[in-house]
């Protein structure tokens, strides 16, 4: 296992729509585990493939105290989104220092591929709920500030080029 470096915001393959992984390989399983050693290392809640440079929909999610319980998923999509929302401070160490309340589904129901191959569906809820939401943008080529409306978007980017958050 190796803790990869983060891609800076604004690198064009943060806003790249990464393509499916077509078969869980040996080479998939060293990307997860590669992906929750920076995780743990950070420490966060979750990770997307585009986050570290690798562009597949790959990403993994763990949110337990404890830790040790990451949900590796390849492919994940979201079936049905509760319509209760709930608001979180979310961040990235892709714009590192900054950081935005972000109101997302309370629950939602995941399918994805498993490491054994096989197709899964899960529910999350809370904390779970919005770090798999978050990892999902991040595999649709979006940013969790991509979610604000366009005044308070624009009054991000610009504190975040104010306070060199972006380079």
């Amino acid at each position: 296992m190796t803790s990869r470096a983060f891609i800076p915001y604004p690198d064009k393959r943060l806003k790249t729509v990464c393509p499916p992984v077509e078969a869980i390989t040996d080479e998939i399983r060293q990307i997860w585990a590669d992906m929750v050693e920076t995780m743990d290392a950070m420490p966060g809640y979750g990770l997307a493939g585009p986050q570290i440079g690798v562009l597949q929909r790959l990403a993994v999610v763990d949110c337990s105290e404890e830790r040790g319980k990451a949900v590796l998923m390849a492919n994940p999509k979201v079936l049905h989104a509760s319509s209760q929302p709930r608001e979180h401070e979310e961040a990235s160490p892709n714009l590192p220092g900054m950081s935005a309340v972000i109101s997302r589904p309370r629950a939602v129901t995941v399918q994805f591929l498993n490491a054994q191959g096989e197709m899964e569906e899960r529910d999350f809820v809370n904390l779970w709920a919005t770090s798999v939401q978050h990892q999902i943008d991040h595999l649709n080529g979006k940013m969790y500030f991509d979610n604000l409306k366009s005044v308070k978007r624009q009054m991000f980017l610009k504190k975040a080029k104010k306070t060199g958050a972006i380079k």
